[in-house]
């Protein structure tokens, strides 16, 4: 298990890439690989779902061109879509693969869980921050 991964009880809380807390990433809509509003990952998240990114139509359109279609509402999954502006726990492998085609969208840093450094640059991570 990576580091701050969540595991069993008596685990320290999750952290983010600056080393502190994290931060929830949004609740409307509701997001996290547990849907707790949070980019928190554990070892069943194989897609390491921790980059709190805000989402663009840029973004939007390179996820759905690359086989992931975030926009469209999915309701038998109870998914309304994502728009510009929401925020999203992404898969760390995606956001990077959109940062090296010049796409990535902006990131929540304190909402952005450490594993993410597992993946991606924390240079690259400060780079496309938003202010929290």
């Amino acid at each position: 298990m990576g580091p701050g991964r969540r595991g069993g009880g008596g685990q320290p809380p999750p952290t983010n890439v600056l080393g502190g807390p994290l931060l929830p990433c949004s609740v409307a809509p509701v997001t996290g690989f547990f849907r707790d509003g949070c980019c928190n990952t554990g070892p069943e998240d194989l897609g390491l779902h921790v980059v709190c990114a805000e989402m663009t139509a840029e973004f939007l359109a390179f996820s759905k061109a690359r086989g992931n279609d975030l926009s469209t509402p999915r309701p038998d999954y109870g998914f309304a879509g994502l728009k510009p502006g929401d925020r999203w726990c992404l898969c760390a492998a995606r956001w990077e693969e959109a940062r090296a085609a010049g796409r990535a969208p902006r990131v929540l840093l304190e909402a952005t869980h450490i594993a993410a450094l597992e993946v991606c640059r924390l240079e690259d991570l400060k780079a496309h921050a938003v202010e929290a």
